[in-house]
């Protein structure tokens, strides 16, 4: 391999950072009995392109080759990346491929322990698991057979957690879950309070699912019910403007718990026949029923971006493979257990995202904080959710539509449809550093900063356009870079032009309330919902916490995550000296995985 500026190109043209080697070296790229990678960046895609096209054989076609060159062509390209379990999978003996899972957690001790084998097994393969706990009896409540007393959610949420510590995904990356309670179960006071202790449920995000009369009873400041959910009897009242402090108190100090709309969810789920959504998978991006799996893919924006413009011509024709390919998933997927098989197929769910919208934005000339920016988000993902619509209905005529079908919101409206759902926008972590583009709709998380790789080793990494823009206007001077890396941003470095100031933010340069607004401007066109973090600086307040989860609800958000700079004692980016380092110079630093969005290193990337 040579090296350009940074990054490597190896014989077929496959240009990646040094970063994204080590990442594919370390997780993706396929080794031996005895560790040594035996394939090679364009083989994994070749694999995966493979694995994928050959469906195409249960449905006839005999010559899928030029399928086949299309997808690879579209991932080697770096135009679209898979969720990391199809290409690390695809083509493999193990071939379990969805990243997000929902598993019930039904009231009684068979369903729970059943959960957290399935639970295992799915982490085992590098999957991460949603669950709702909601149905579970309140601490304190009889249980029958033994004529004992219920040990609660929040405790059996901790077997799940330690269960998760001991199994490592495919000894590739950690387990990851998401755990749900509803706002009216008893021991809902205690499940916000869950992770005030450093370390308590650490492989746990948590979120409180809400109704729309809590949230109207948080406005007027009346009280709601509690109800057990073994008996639908209510046990209690809360006052819904105290309950809704904590949350924001807490998420302040922690991070969590974030806040699932449930009803929001729920107006937007088009097979509501089957029955409520009440989780989501670790991100929150995947709202699933029950033992539903999902795959999900994005569309580096970044490589559609030409003389200025987004080349419409070119993305549709990327979006109708990208569909084609998360649709062929789920038929080459195997499965752990057949319960999530039958599940899986009758719905046929896929989730096609963006990642790379900052630099998009960047090459465009457009603020991310800016209702310019706003407007063509919305134009851009309706562009996308409506090419993809097309395709899942052009693959419904000639496949057959998903087996749920009737039962949906679509029968009647269209004649055909393959997928209940087909967009979703994911946080990308590690495929985001494949591509070598920012992460899902995040903003940039630094302009240039500090990446500690392995064996201890530091990298300055530059925005590559950043670097470009100061050459062509000229402050490139000498240091400049290792200026900017100080703190991450360049608002503050008086050789940087304004103009160049207002296109080049960070995370922690926009106002939170341009977070929420970028958010729910891509919600308004996505299927599935949107992963995405609120960043805050550690002098952010309470009360801003509050303004942010008040306006997700109004802006119709299905769910929002706040991340407070420091609220954790470890994090995968630092801004200043990295604790327990008491030498050398402070810097913006990420660990080698970091791509942006939540820093917290329980947040599944």
């Amino acid at each position: 391999m040579a090296k350009t500026n940074g990054f490597l190109e190896d014989k077929v043209g496959i240009v990646l950072s040094l970063n994204a080697i080590r990442v594919l070296e370390s997780r993706y790229l396929l080794k031996d009995d005895h560790s040594k990678i035996i394939e090679s960046p364009a083989g994994m895609f070749r694999r995966v392109a493979k694995a994928i096209a050959a469906v195409e054989r249960k449905y006839g076609v005999k010559d899928y080759s030029e399928l086949e060159d299309g997808f690879y062509e579209m991932m080697s390209n770096l135009e679209f990346l898979p969720n990391s379990p199809t290409l690390m999978n695809a083509g493999t003996k193990l071939g379990q491929l969805s990243a997000c899972f929902v598993v019930p957690v039904e009231d009684h001790l068979v369903s729970i322990f059943d959960a957290v084998k399935i639970m295992a097994l799915i982490h085992q393969s590098g999957g991460g698991t949603g669950f709702s706990f909601s149905k579970l009896r309140p601490k304190g409540d009889m249980i029958k057979s033994t004529n004992g007393v219920a040990s609660g959610p929040v405790s059996f949420m901790s077997v799940f957690d330690t269960a998760t510590n001991v199994i490592k995904q495919g000894g590739k990356r950690r387990g990851a879950n998401m755990g749900i309670l509803s706002v009216r179960h008893p021991d809902i006071l205690d499940f916000i309070n869950a992770k005030l202790e450093e370390g308590k449920l650490s492989n746990f995000n948590i979120s409180v699912g809400v109704d729309d009369k809590f949230m109207k009873a948080v406005k007027r400041n009346g009280k709601y019910n509690l109800i057990n959910p073994r008996n639908g009897s209510i046990v209690g009242k809360l006052r819904a403007k105290e309950v809704f402090n904590l949350i924001v108190k807490n998420a302040w100090k922690t991070g969590d718990p974030g806040i699932v709309f449930l009803d929001e969810i729920n107006r937007k789920n088009v097979l509501l026949r089957l029955g409520r959504i009440e989780a989501t998978n670790p991100c929150a991006e995947q709202p699933l029923l029950d033992y539903e799996s999902c795959n999900l893919g994005s569309l580096n924006l970044v490589k559609f971006v030409d003389n200025g413009k987004i080349n419409l011509k070119k993305l549709k024709d990327r979006v109708r493979k990208a569909v084609h390919f998360l649709d062929n998933v789920i038929d080459a997927n195997k499965y752990i257990m057949k319960e999530i098989e039958v599940m899986s197929k009758a719905n046929r769910k896929i989730g096609l995202g963006i990642m790379g919208w900052a630099e998009c934005l960047i090459e465009l000339g457009i603020p991310y904080n800016s209702d310019k920016a706003l407007k063509l988000a919305g134009r851009l993902m309706s562009f996308i959710n409506k090419e993809a619509r097309k395709m899942s209905v052009e693959l419904g005529k000639f496949k057959g539509s998903f087996p749920n079908f009737k039962k949906s919101d679509f029968y009647r409206k269209y004649r055909a449809m393959r997928n209940a759902t087909v967009t979703t926008i994911a946080p990308t972590g590690t495929i985001s550093i494949i591509a070598g583009c920012s992460s899902g709709i995040e903003p940039l998380f630094a302009i240039s900063f500090i990446r500690k790789v392995m064996n201890g080793n530091e990298l300055l990494e530059v925005n590559k356009r950043f670097e470009e823009v100061a050459k062509e206007k000229g402050f490139d001077k000498k240091g400049l870079m290792l200026k900017v890396a100080k703190s991450g941003g360049v608002q503050h470095i008086k050789d940087v032009p304004n103009d160049v100031k207002k296109i080049f933010v960070n995370a922690f340069d926009i106002k939170p309330e341009w977070h929420v607004k970028m958010q729910a401007a891509f919600q308004k066109h996505v299927d599935n919902a949107v992963s995405k973090t609120v960043n805050l600086k550690k002098s952010a307040s309470v009360k801003e916490i509050e303004k942010i989860y008040k306006l997700a609800y109004k802006l119709k958000c299905k769910g929002i995550t706040i991340y407070r700079y420091g609220c954790k004692e470890n994090q995968v980016l630092y801004l200043g000296r990295i604790p327990g380092e008491k030498r050398g110079e402070e810097y913006a630093a990420a660990e080698s995985e970091y791509a942006g969005g939540c820093p917290a290193p329980y947040c599944p990337h």
